[in-house]
């Protein structure tokens, strides 16, 4: 039977809790919410919004790649945002990292994340089998 599959990668924030970066199982990836944190561990939750958003973008497509996946392959991707004013930089920032891929999004206003950060990003996409 084909067991799920846990990804690591150091091109990313570690874990912070009891989870994976990302779990494989049967072709899709599922990426955990990845915020604001450089691959050292440093959070830029004082950082401009704009600067917060590429990092957790840069985060969440490392580990996609680490799992042999490319923006391409995103099926899913859910963005938590604490100020819905900030969706057009948002937009922009996520057209450019994922170029021709359109995957199916969701954009949640919050009231709050984890450290203060001002988004978190998290995503389902599908793979061709890794050995």
């Amino acid at each position: 039977m084909n067991q799920p599959r846990a990804i690591r990668t150091d091109l990313a924030a570690a874990p912070g809790g009891h989870y994976s970066q990302a779990i494989v199982h049967n072709g899709l990836v599922w990426i955990s919410g990845q915020l604001p944190i450089r691959a050292n561990g440093e959070k830029l939750v004082d950082a401009p919004f704009e600067e917060q958003a590429a990092l957790a973008l840069d985060n969440m497509l490392a580990v996609l790649a680490s799992a042999g996946g490319a923006p391409a392959d995103l099926c899913k991707v859910t963005v938590y945002i604490r100020d819905i004013g900030n969706w057009p930089a948002f937009d922009a920032l996520y057209a450019a990292r994922l170029g021709a891929a359109r995957p199916a999004r969701s954009v949640v206003p919050v009231p709050e994340l984890h450290f203060g950060a001002l988004i978190e990003i998290d995503a389902v996409a599908a793979v061709v089998a890794q050995p």
